[in-house]
């Protein structure tokens, strides 16, 4: 077995992440490290021989993990990383903090990220993929982010340096972003908090928030800038041409998309990865037989199938 330095965290071989996933899927990592802190990070990355890569994974909210796992150090951040601290109007929040929790104590100090409050998952994922609802977007309220790179050094990134692009950064190969400071504007707590209510209400009317699900499937086939805002002129909806295909409700062993939101790729129960992934794929041809439009998938497939 191949050694690996001794971190001050949780290092954990041939770990099942299947439970790790909302899509409840997946095979094991070659090694599962979960850091106490940012220095144990970094001096870990530091010593960790070059050639052995490394996989950042959030709160698995967006993801497929292949049914033959990750050839690779899977790196989860925990409690070290979920501290948030408000200051005026800045918010400095550790990766792994919720965004929807984030965007709550934002609220109860008269500060709006009430974007966030829908958002699935943490937000380092939030930064990587620049996440955005109702019209706002991560690219939007980012002053700074802090990351540990595959080398083990502690650096800071700003907007620029990330390049921020609809649901994608440029955030440099194998790091692992650590904290983020995001700018809101003030408003009083108690209209924030009713306006995301209000966002929780809609968005229980229209997706499946009590199916097992990654959130959207696919990205929006076409018409947003490189700041991540829709184009008033070309603005189409994935599930839309996906309902045109007639994939609304179409299934795979234990996979579907889902009969309330097309756009959901959801686990009915004993779905595989490779079922859910499989589905996908025949959205997405179906999708391009009946439109010529090429979807992209949202959702971030890692891993080796099963037997590989």
């Amino acid at each position: 077995m191949t050694h690996l330095p001794t971190p001050r965290g949780r290092l954990t071989p041939n770990r099942d992440l299947s439970d790790l996933t909302w899509l409840r899927v997946g095979g094991p990592a070659d090694w599962l490290f979960q850091p106490a802190d940012a220095q144990d990070l970094a001096q870990f990355l530091a010593a960790l021989d070059p050639a052995i890569p490394v996989f950042p994974m959030g709160v698995g909210s967006n993801l497929i993990v292949r049914d033959g796992g990750i050839r690779a150090v899977v790196i989860r951040l925990g409690r070290g990383f979920n501290g948030i601290e408000i200051d005026g109007e800045t918010v400095t929040a550790g990766a792994a903090a919720l965004d929807a929790h984030v965007a709550r104590k934002a609220a109860d100090a008269g500060v709006d990220l009430t974007f966030l409050r829908t958002i699935p998952g943490s937000i380092g994922g939030a930064v990587r993929m620049n996440a955005g609802c109702y019209g706002s977007y991560v690219a939007d309220h980012l002053v700074s982010a802090r990351a540990v790179t595959r080398a083990g050094e502690i650096i800071t990134l700003r907007p620029a340096d990330l390049n921020f692009r609809y649901r994608q950064t440029d955030l440099p190969d194998g790091a692992v972003l650590i904290e983020a400071t995001l700018q809101g504007a003030r408003a009083p707590a108690e209209g924030l908090h009713a306006r995301m209510q209000d966002q929780l209400r809609k968005r229980d009317e229209t997706q499946p928030t009590r199916d097992r699900s990654a959130g959207s499937t696919f990205r929006n086939p076409a018409g947003f800038s490189s700041t991540g805002r829709a184009d008033d002129v070309h603005d189409l909806k994935a599930w839309k041409v996906i309902d045109q295909a007639g994939m609304r409700g179409a299934r795979r062993g234990g996979a579907q998309m889902s009969e309330k939101h097309s756009n959901f790729l959801i686990n009915t129960g004993g779905a595989t990865a490779a079922d859910l992934e499989g589905l996908g794929e025949e959205v997405r041809k179906k999708v391009y037989d009946s439109s010529g439009i090429t979807l992209e998938w949202e959702i971030m497939r890692v891993g080796k199938p099963a037997g590989e």
